[in-house]
């Protein structure tokens, strides 16, 4: 499902699209929503890309879905083990339970109750390790892949997970066939990664941009450094882009279109939430309001056609009282 190419490395065009083909009846094909305020507010038309729709609230379900789909084809384990602080977990249990696998998320154990229920809620088992996002995660999860003969689903650096978030990609082109800019939540990277492979082989003019929190600027550092550099800590509200790293696949990936990454505040974010809510009536998780953070608060000033992408709506609902009636 996922091959070479010259342009986008490890994941090609005609893996983003097998795993459309494969995410048929499993993924939603999200709309992309117009809000006029806020295209009023930025100066150019403005869609939403609305991945907090997805079955398990979030964009994950496209890669981890796609994954899964492989292991369980190849039929040599009795289950899968994620780390997650969240979205990916809830995917990978979710997709996990449709082909009749165990399901095993470490999760830190600063992980928003709601993100934890959602994965038992799914059908996956938690295993909590260390109170904040860090290597630990992935340490415990390596360690009971081994012990336990399960399959390993990581959150973003892989290229089924790659491929399978491209498919977003697929469809905002499709959908937007005159978008002239993209902006991308950033944590490892995989969504902006595979929406790049979409981009470089159809419309490779388009300007993709990578936003991410002030306090987790990992694509910042690894532009700066042409590859891949590890924050000593990351702190943001958007507790689903705390990865310290962009990923090793995913960079090589990602940099052949994108040039530039912005940073939001955390109040940026905040106002984004806001405003989506009061004026839009969504319910958008702050790791999915970034984007629209960054354009609100003229971070980004486009001049065409443009996609937001809301990743994901799991947020902490007394986070999302606080935030909405500041």
């Amino acid at each position: 499902m996922a091959l070479a190419t010259e342009r986008t490395g490890a994941v090609s065009l005609d893996a983003v699209r097998a795993a459309a083909r494969g995410l048929e009846g499993v993924a939603v094909s999200t709309p992309t929503l117009e809000v006029p305020s806020v295209s009023s507010r930025v100066g150019v038309p403005v869609a939403l890309k609305c991945e907090h729709l997805q079955p398990t609230g979030a964009f994950k379900i496209r890669g981890a879905h796609t994954a899964i789909a492989r292991v369980a084809l190849a039929g040599e384990v009795s289950g899968v083990v994620a780390h997650s602080s969240g979205n990916h977990g809830q995917a990978v249990a979710y997709a996990a339970r449709s082909f009749g696998l165990r399901a095993v998320i470490v999760m830190p154990a600063s992980t928003p109750a709601i993100k934890v229920e959602g994965v038992r809620r799914y059908g996956g088992e938690v295993v909590l390790a260390g109170a904040t996002r860090s290597a630990e995660q992935q340490r415990k999860a390596e360690q009971l892949s081994l012990e336990q003969g399960l399959a390993m689903i990581p959150p973003y650096d892989h290229p089924d997970i790659i491929a399978g978030q491209g498919t977003c990609g697929l469809e905002i082109l499709e959908q937007r066939p005159d978008v002239e800019t993209i902006l991308v939540p950033v944590s490892g990277g995989g969504l902006i990664a595979g929406i790049c492979v979409a981009v470089a082989a159809l419309k490779p003019r388009v300007r993709v941009i990578g936003v991410e929190p002030e306090g987790a600027a990992k694509l910042s550092a690894a532009l700066a450094a042409g590859e891949p550099r590890t924050l000593e800590r990351t702190a943001s509200m958007a507790d689903g882009l705390l990865a310290r790293s962009v990923g090793e696949i995913t960079f090589p990936i990602l940099r052949t279109v994108v040039r530039e990454a912005v940073r939001v505040s955390e109040d940026d974010i905040a106002a984004a939430v806001r405003l989506l809510h009061r004026e839009a009536g969504l319910s958008v998780e702050p790791s999915g309001a970034v984007a629209t953070a960054a354009l609100l608060a003229g971070h980004v000033r486009p001049t065409g056609p443009t996609v937001a992408v809301l990743s994901g709506g799991n947020v902490d609902p007394e986070l999302f009282q606080r935030l909405v009636r500041a």
